[in-house]
């Protein structure tokens, strides 16, 4: 058995399967990785495509979609004889060689818990995809930004973050991790079903005292918004209500009030752009977003001594206030 499983979730995903699943089979070493497609209850032609032209590709069934996060907990708990788990998204491109160097940082280093490549977007190859980019990072107010990507802007990639460093968080587009440290840590929050799910998990990993890395010399290509729009209500809602449910369950205790207070009126002025530009259904996704928050908080009891937006240097500043006031739009100003 190689030491790696690339898991790749799919949902009723044929046609990016049929795109994107070649280059992940003929780019991956075989000596170091299978290649396994767990599907999430697809009703489409995504179980007969892997039965009738994709031969090499292991397959996990299930009978139902489980969303993103519980997904993968199934199929990792399933991989668990794999010394790593790459969580690969099915509208990925692989070039060759990529999983080599995730494979060096990993076993170079027994700290490190989890590592991510360099993602570039396959639509335009020169520029950082918006789901993680060079490595990501999140700012006082819990906001993520990337090595390559604010909010909106993502930068052309000129080499500029091709220096390994450590990251607060890994995007789950492709995401390697230890598979014992996984399961150990409970996986991806269910809860969440999708989005922010793997900044979840390595806030959690970071709390266990290991390191995330960008490992900028293996790279992917990103198609991005595969699944949902980013101007799609129900992604709003997920990224509102998850961005909330992150910072409430991985905070001290203490440090919760002022942290949500802020919060709240920072997505107040969201909701009231939103309402101001008619998007009336953006707007309703936010207060339901809040809604949700406070009912499902509950499920959340314990909380971490450490609070890590105050001990990491690089979560001390206001994205917000750098993005907007001070127009910085790269990283490199930061």
């Amino acid at each position: 058995m190689p030491p790696i499983a690339v898991i790749i979730l799919n949902w009723n995903g044929a046609k990016l399967l049929r795109r994107f699943l070649p280059s992940v089979i003929a780019n991956t070493n075989p000596a170091l990785a299978d290649v396994i497609v767990a599907d999430n209850g697809s009703n489409d032609d995504s179980l007969r495509l892997l039965e009738t032209e994709f031969h090499s590709v292991k397959t996990i069934r299930f009978s139902e979609n489980l969303g993103f996060a519980e997904g993968y907990n199934r199929a990792i708990a399933q991989c668990k004889d794999y010394r790593y788990t790459i969580l690969l998204n099915s509208d990925v491109e692989t070039p060759p060689g990529w999983v080599e160097p995730l494979y060096k940082a990993m076993e170079a280093d027994p700290g490190t818990g989890a590592c991510q490549p360099k993602i570039l977007s396959a639509e335009h190859p020169e520029k950082f995809e918006y789901a993680g980019a060079s490595g990501g990072f999140i700012d006082r107010n819990g906001y993520p930004y990337c090595r390559g990507r604010i909010f909106g802007t993502t930068e052309t990639d000129n080499g500029q973050y091709d220096t390994p460093l450590p990251i607060f968080w890994a995007t789950g587009a492709a995401l390697m991790v230890r598979t014992g440290l996984y399961l150990k840590l409970g996986g991806l929050d269910s809860l969440f079903f999708a989005h922010m799910e793997e900044i979840d998990l390595c806030w959690r990993i970071l709390l266990d005292g290991h390191q995330i890395m960008a490992v900028p010399q293996s790279r992917v290509y990103h198609l991005g918004g595969g699944s949902l729009p980013a101007a799609n209500p129900r992604k709003t809602y997920l990224n509102f209500r998850n961005n909330l449910l992150l910072l409430h369950k991985n905070l001290p205790l203490r440090d919760l009030r002022p942290t949500l207070l802020r919060r709240r009126l920072l997505d107040t002025i969201a909701w009231m752009k939103f309402m101001l530009t008619m998007d009336f259904a953006n707007a309703n996704a936010i207060l339901r977003a809040h809604r949700d928050f406070r009912r499902m908080r509950r499920n959340y009891t314990s909380h971490p001594a450490a609070n890590l937006l105050r001990d990491t240097p690089s979560c001390r500043r206001n994205i917000l206030l750098d993005y907007y006031l001070r127009r910085r739009r790269h990283f490199s100003r930061l």
